[in-house]
């Protein structure tokens, strides 16, 4: 048995994905602020190229941004953690989001155990709103846990992996299929 590894997506691909993302993603969006929180670890790259484009799309909104330590999976999708870790700063601690949108942003929706673990962090501190971005849905959850704004939907055979190669994790921006265990 040999892998096999598929390009799914390229760096000009996603370029356009991500653009689309940050368009569907202002929609939502009203004059009050913004909080990008990035799932490290790609989301973290990820949530930096939506506020890049969302500043651009919306001057005028008040964006901030920070990056959450969160882990259940390795990258090849085996379980690390059967209760999702998630790992806050002390400042991420006392933050309060209050009169505030808080977007979270991650590159799979695979199950939503993480995605969901950070909707209940988020919900302890109190936002007005809060949405999830991915840059792919795997269309598998097994919690009722669905994203806002998706890139791509990929559903593939359960043994196959989606690697996001994200900068500056991977040097090029791109989205692989993987499949560990080709005949």
């Amino acid at each position: 048995m040999t892998e096999q590894r598929f390009r799914a997506y390229t760096t000009q691909d996603l370029d356009a994905v991500m653009e689309r993302m940050a368009r569907q993603l202002s929609m939502r969006l009203d004059a009050h602020p913004v909080v990008l929180v990035g799932v490290l670890r790609r989301g973290a790259p990820l949530a930096a190229m939506l506020h890049e484009r969302l500043a651009k799309l919306r001057p005028e909104l008040a964006i901030e941004r920070t990056d959450l330590k969160v882990k259940r999976y390795g990258d090849d999708l085996t379980l690390l953690h059967p209760d999702t870790a998630l790992t806050e700063t002390p400042q991420q601690a006392e933050v309060k989001f209050s009169g505030k949108r808080v977007v979270i942003v991650d590159d799979v929706l695979y199950q939503g155990h993480s995605v969901f673990r950070v909707l209940e962090w988020v919900r302890r501190h109190e936002p007005l709103s809060a949405h999830v971005a991915v840059l792919v849905d795997r269309k598998i959850n097994a919690l009722p846990v669905a994203a806002d704004v998706v890139g791509a939907t990929l559903q593939i055979a359960p043994g196959d992996v989606i690697e996001c190669n994200v900068p500056p994790y991977e040097p090029e921006f791109a989205i692989d299929i993987w499949r560990p265990h080709a005949d």
